[in-house]
């Protein structure tokens, strides 16, 4: 029996790992609703290769070239954020939500109030609005699933097991590409966005040679595992072949390995609580040999300290640290400013006066995130 599926941000990095494995496993699924930002041909043959219900691209101005692309072909056009939300409203067995940055808020709010179950890459929406997406999770009976190779990895390593007897959660982090470069001021966006292990976007490539994709994931893991910050630890290993550890009370560690391939963790999620085939090739230890941990450094990369220090004011700090990040990153992408100003920048934002009253709505989350991108954005004009 199929199952019916609905995938946003169908045409970045996961939604494309989602769709093949869609793909091959087709008679298994029923495609409702796919979106893009505004990469209307491969949205547009997407949802006719899949024969989607609905196809929404978030930039509005591209509203007529998806209905000529999708002409004929019976599958509902739609464009922009009311659009966005109104195809996340619609009743599936599972949303994969995979928009990139805190644009992805308002569709993964709206799945959770239909109370289904979310496969969330978001990590953003869930660091931004942490408090008010889990209590909307337990208010609305909804189902999240971490798609985040960490967090996936994590949410295995806890079948069978009790969060009051967890000792420690430990995240895993490659170190990105410039682990060991010594001049950071003078990274290009191409060495930033080159990662030695995983094929990701742009975006959160760059997270990931700051740390700040660590630091985002630790606020995460504080939110989908409550054990108390003083128990998520987080551990450099470049080989990115275990994801992440969870130790028990008896001394007892359980670790999650995989290849670098996020079509593992999609197929957890996909699947559960079952399993299903990938086109993985079986892990070889041998041909790795050797496996190695370094504590991360905060003083050349200072991500990981400023978002356990926001994780621990809560409130709005989480979303302002999560805004300033993204106006910081385009910065660095579009070459305004060093890579070595991203974590400064983001510092400066959250040092900037009082934080906001914590938020209780998603229109008071949204509202945190558009002034702090305000801010950090009038502290990158020239003085």
């Amino acid at each position: 029996m199929s199952r019916s599926l609905s995938i946003f941000g169908a045409t970045g990095s996961v939604g494309e790992q989602t769709l093949d494995l869609v793909r091959r496993n087709r008679a298994d699924w029923n495609v409702v609703a796919l979106t893009a930002n505004s990469n209307v041909a491969a949205l547009a043959d997407a949802a006719r290769e899949f024969a989607a219900e609905v196809a929404v691209v978030a930039d509005e101005r591209h509203l007529d070239d998806l209905r000529d692309a999708l002409a004929g072909s019976g599958i509902e056009a739609a464009a922009g954020r009311s659009a966005l939300c109104e195809a996340a409203a619609r009743p599936v067995d599972m949303t994969v939500a995979a928009i990139v940055g805190c644009a992805g808020l308002g569709p993964v709010m709206a799945a959770i109030e239909q109370g289904g179950t979310i496969a969330l890459a978001n990590k953003e929406a869930l660091v931004s609005a942490g408090e008010v997406m889990t209590a909307a999770v337990d208010r609305h009976g909804a189902t999240l699933l971490p798609v985040d190779s960490e967090h996936n990895a994590i949410f295995q390593c806890l079948q069978g097991g009790e969060l009051a007897d967890v000792r420690s959660i430990t995240l895993t982090a490659s170190g990105g590409p410039l682990r060991l470069v010594e001049d950071l001021s003078a990274v290009t966006p191409e060495q930033a966005i080159a990662h030695p292990n995983w094929d990701m976007g742009a975006k959160i490539s760059v997270d990931s040679a700051t740390m700040f994709n660590k630091g985002l994931e630790l606020i995460e893991a504080h939110h989908l595992f409550p054990v108390g910050l003083d128990r998520i630890r987080i551990v450099v290993h470049p080989q990115s072949v275990i994801h992440s550890m969870v130790e028990y009370r008896d001394g007892s560690t359980l670790a999650q390995l995989g290849p670098s391939d996020m079509r593992v963790p999609i197929a957890s999620c996909l699947a559960w609580p079952a399993r299903m085939d990938t086109p993985m090739a079986p892990l070889d230890l041998p041909a790795i040999g050797e496996m190695s941990f370094f504590a991360p450094d905060e003083v050349r990369f200072p991500a990981t300290r400023l978002a356990r220090e926001t994780a621990q004011a809560g409130g709005a700090a989480p979303a302002v640290l999560n805004a300033a990040n993204e106006i910081a990153v385009a910065a660095f992408l579009d070459r305004k400013i060093p890579f070595s100003r991203i974590a400064l920048l983001v510092e400066d934002v959250l040092n900037q006066g009082d934080l906001p009253s914590p938020p209780q709505t998603l229109e008071d989350v949204l509202r945190v995130d558009e002034d702090a991108r305000t801010l950090a954005m009038r502290m990158l004009e020239p003085a």
